[in-house]
């Protein structure tokens, strides 16, 4: 008898915020209905067409009618999964960063580590991400971790698996890309781990195969969004000498079940990989 509870492609929801993303949107969506029967996209304002893209498509689909950030669009796909029965949430963006083929393997990885969120880490071509994109990362992972008690990698990633009792947390707070770092601190303190799977990510280039529109991600703004908000997370709790120690000596969990070689993570995250499966 099949366990209810193992997770797969009926009951998982893929979540796809979206703001003009008329330019790989369908085929992000049609990548997505590949891997689950329920497609989620909530349409953040977009004012290119977007929508359009895949109205003939069987997904469901929310429009905001304003740009409200990614952070509300993620709460509205959080919260029509729930109502659809979802056991999981697996979120991916619209530009065609994500690699669609990626999701089977979070999700075998949730089925190992039950009540974990599993995030899609970008650790296999490290070198083509852009050097200010590395750096803000590498940063993020060291204060997200402070806060949530134990070292992660990547937790910029927009790809990442939420089980149901992490997706549907309430009161989580923060707006935009604030939102996704305050998810990991939220389930960090629910008691829930989180586990690194490496995946494809494709970035814009002169010599790349595939055109991207240009990331939503504001580098001064949104980086310092992000620190400020983590930063009081890192420092309500008080005791930061004591729980900078415990964090430390808590490695990230890599769930690499394909055993590749992966390239070095920053000084920081050094030797991580004894977390891996």
């Amino acid at each position: 008898m099949a366990d209810p509870s193992r997770l797969g492609r009926d009951n998982v929801a893929i979540v796809v915020p979206a703001l003009n993303e008329a330019l790989r949107i369908r085929e992000v969506v049609e990548g997505a209905l590949a891997q689950a029967a329920r497609v989620i996209l909530v349409d953040d304002g977009s004012d290119d067409g977007t929508v359009d893209r895949i109205a003939d498509l069987p997904v469901t689909v929310l429009r905001h009618a304003r740009r409200m950030g990614k952070g509300a669009a993620l709460r509205a796909g959080f919260a029509e999964a729930a109502r659809q029965g979802a056991l999981a949430v697996l979120t991916m963006d619209g530009d065609g960063q994500h690699d669609a083929a990626d999701i089977p393997r979070l999700i075998a990885a949730a089925n190992r580590h039950p009540g974990c969120v599993i995030v899609g880490a970008r650790l296999r071509k490290r070198a083509s991400q852009p050097l200010h994109r590395r750096i803000g990362n590498d940063f993020g992972d060291w204060g997200l971790g402070w806060a949530c008690g134990f070292r992660v990698v990547d937790s910029q990633s927009g790809q990442r698996l939420y089980p149901r009792a992490v997706f549907t947390l309430p009161d989580v707070p923060g707006e935009g890309f604030v939102f996704e770092a305050q998810m990991l601190v939220s389930a960090a303190r629910s008691g829930a781990r989180v586990v690194a799977v490496p995946i494809e990510t494709r970035y814009a280039a002169a010599d790349a195969p595939l055109a991207f529109r240009k990331s939503h991600f504001r580098l001064v703004r949104d980086l310092w969004a992000i620190t400020s908000h983590v930063a009081r997370q890192v420092l309500e709790p008080g005791d930061l000498l004591a729980r900078y120690a415990r964090t430390r000596r808590q490695p990230p969990v890599i769930d690499d079940v394909a055993g590749d070689p992966l390239p070095p993570l920053a000084p920081e995250g050094a030797g991580t990989t004894g977390g891996r499966h």
